[in-house]
């Protein structure tokens, strides 16, 4: 259908149409637990709680509902894309367990770790199907994310602030990528938040997020969020005409640089820490307590490139890099790990995958919905900047078992299926642009009548 022809067919929405039904209350609902699961992780903090398995639970109930009492009210009846090339690359890696150099880890590894991203991103692109499911997904994360760097704060004790709740949140590294992934969402909520009460709240949570990446003195988190808050600013305050928002990130970095000490940051380290990205130098790897780190992860880099070249097809079996080198580190690389593990194959399909989720992000970003929905337009943004910041922090880290980019992966989905695909679904009434400017207090935000074109400012 031409751009020409949706417009024409523009109508006033139906007050609920057939696309945007709910799949399933119940997968829905199994689905935010399962989110809450993951980010809150109670079981950390509720003793014996860790020996039920609560995320399974969760995840089988969405997929029995999903199944057995939704299957012919869905709304989208083919897989997309990025799911089918995830399910490839889950039968990938099932095929080289028989091959990996320690057999029950590469199990482990592919059933207890990488199939349940892949039940994520499928549960996602199935059951969401309205804006408020998404919006309430992207909530739960961006809240639970924002609690748990408080609490890290308040109880930290270390040099480096690690997730007060363990499990994948607890290198400091790994925290300090999921507080960068999270910062846009953060801000994304912020632009659409009602009421003086509820801007403060999450721009203190901007705040909170931004403190918690300084204390974890995560070189990767730190260049994650410098590009999370680079597109960030590009998306809301260049293309969505926000100038303001340029003045008010200044601010705040000079607000932080007075308040660092007082939150327990050491300026002169962690400056001396964030140099030796671009610098070698002895004294500087010395006074930001390198402890060798960084010379390790380049030896583990080269590592896992030798690897990739005597296993290009199979790898030495996921999850087996640890042992087979010897060294009990992971490669801090998502790319030249995976490709370690399970050989190019399976790292020419996880490319594959962060391709479609672009081409998603792209689609969407040229969609009338986009321009006629401010939360589409909004959420998108959002997107854009921590996906950017995930293919950043992914080359220094280990996330190919985890399940926040398999998150990331689904909500592109989403997006396409709210934003081009559901019919009725690229307007809903309370958020359609109007011929009154919309103000949003605050932010002097104003949306000008759209043109001729079907076009307006971003």
């Amino acid at each position: 259908m031409s751009f020409a022809r949706q417009k024409s067919e523009l109508a006033p929405p139906s007050p609920e149409p057939v696309a945007n039904k709910p799949a399933s209350t119940v997968a829905f609902g199994a689905l935010v637990a399962f989110s809450i699961l993951y980010y809150a992780r109670p079981e950390d903090l509720i003793p014996g709680l860790s020996y039920v398995p609560l995320v399974k639970i969760a995840g089988g109930v969405a997929i029995l509902a999903l199944l057995f009492g939704a299957r012919k009210a869905r709304a989208v009846k083919k897989l997309p894309v990025e799911i089918k090339l995830l399910l490839a690359l889950l039968g990938w890696l099932i095929l080289t367990i028989p091959f990996a150099w320690w057999r029950g880890g590469a199990f482990d590894a592919v059933f207890n770790g990488f199939s349940k991203g892949v039940i994520v991103a499928l549960l996602v692109s199935l059951v969401v199907t309205r804006m408020e499911e998404l919006r309430t997904l992207l909530f739960v994360q961006a809240i639970c994310l924002t609690l748990m760097t408080l609490a890290s704060i308040a109880f930290n004790r270390e040099l480096r602030m690690g997730g007060v709740l363990g499990g994948v949140f607890e290198n400091p590294n790994d925290l300090a990528i999921n507080i960068a992934l999270n910062f846009p969402l953060a801000l994304a909520f912020l632009l659409l938040a009602k009421g003086p009460l509820k801007k403060f709240l999450w721009m203190l949570a901007l705040f909170i997020m931004v403190a918690g990446i300084l204390l974890t003195y995560s070189r990767s988190g730190f260049l994650a969020m410098l590009v999370a808050v680079v597109i960030g600013l590009w998306q809301f305050g260049v293309k969505g005409r926000r100038l303001h928002l340029i003045g008010v990130t200044m601010l705040g970095v000079i607000l932080l640089a007075v308040v660092a000490p007082l939150i327990g940051l050491y300026p002169k380290i962690w400056t001396d820490r964030m140099a030796t990205i671009v610098s070698n130098s002895p004294q500087k790897l010395e006074e930001s307590y390198d402890n060798g780190s960084k010379e390790a992860r380049e030896e583990l880099f080269h590592l896992s490139l030798t690897y990739i070249a005597r296993h290009p097809v199979f790898g030495v079996g996921p999850g087996n890099f640890e042992s087979v080198s010897g060294t009990w580190r992971v490669a801090h690389n998502t790319y030249t790990e995976l490709g370690a593990e399970a050989g190019l194959p399976a790292l020419f399909l996880f490319l594959l995958v962060l391709a479609a989720a672009v081409r998603n992000l792209w689609r969407v970003s040229r969609s009338q919905a986009f321009h006629d929905n401010v939360s589409i337009r909004v959420f998108t943004g959002a997107i854009w900047a921590s996906f950017g910041a995930y293919l950043l922090g992914a080359a220094f880290s280990d996330t190919q078992y985890e399940l926040f980019p398999y998150f990331m992966v689904a909500y592109t989905t989403a997006l396409y299926h709210l934003a081009c695909v559901f019919p009725g679904a690229r307007v809903s009434a309370p958020e359609m642009e109007t011929d009154k400017p919309l103000r949003f207090r605050g932010f002097h935000r104003r949306l000008e009548k759209p043109v001729a074109t079907g076009k307006v400012s971003a």
